[in-house]
């Protein structure tokens, strides 16, 4: 369904009160398709984070979904953390919500999936694949045929040459660079302005320029 021709908004709340949020809960509010109601986090209720209130707990879940809103995206910059919550959510029967900046560009061929944040200037191009819960955000790049996992976190101003692979709750730091072709396991770490030019294993942290793996101390 397109979500910009239904008969009115459908509510939604935000899972998360810190940084991040606030740049989903700009997001939100420009989607015709929603209805952002508040966030909900362990602050006082009535504290406001970029204009938006915090309307309720992690245990308030409940008794807004009977209230009738059906929707939730978890606006939590941490990958387990946000997988987490995920199920938690998807355990009470919401729905998750998908966030696209106006200012995104996305291929009509790409594939976004469930509770994923996509901010504004990300570029997906042909034939991308983002997995449930991911974060693409300012400014990165996907280029085509990249295939994306669960509750990946793709930071500002990363680029991904084409058939790139990144697998589930990896976290790109800001400015990488992962050349064509290269896959990344579950649980990668790439840092802040690395350029990867070779596969890396899951559980692998790699920094530097080309990238090698970072061994603990």
């Amino acid at each position: 369904m397109d979500e910009n021709t239904s008969a009115g908004p459908n509510r939604l709340l935000l899972l998360g009160a810190g940084g991040h949020s606030k740049v989903v809960a700009e997001i939100a509010r420009q989607n015709r398709f929603f209805e952002l109601v508040g966030l909900i986090d362990r602050h006082a209720i009535g504290t406001v984070f970029n204009g938006v209130p915090v309307v309720g707990n992690d245990e308030s879940l409940a008794s807004f979904f009977k209230d009738g809103i059906r929707h939730i995206h978890i606006a939590i910059g941490d990958n387990s953390a946000r997988a987490g919550l995920a199920s938690m959510a998807l355990g009470l029967n919401f729905t998750l919500a998908t966030l696209i900046s106006a200012a995104a560009t996305v291929s009509r061929s790409a594939r976004v999936g469930r509770g994923v944040a996509i901010m504004g200037g990300a570029v997906l191009n042909a034939d991308a694949s983002i997995g449930d819960l991911t974060i693409v955000n300012t400014g990165a790049n996907i280029d085509h045929d990249c295939k994306i996992g669960h509750a990946v976190h793709i930071a500002p101003g990363c680029t991904l040459a084409g058939n790139v692979t990144v697998g589930d709750r990896s976290f790109l730091g800001a400015g990488a660079t992962i050349i064509p072709g290269v896959t990344l396991g579950h649980d990668v770490i790439v840092g802040a302005g690395a350029c990867v030019i070779r596969d890396v294993p899951s559980g692998q942290k790699v920094v530097g320029v080309p990238a090698r793996v970072k061994h603990p101390r």
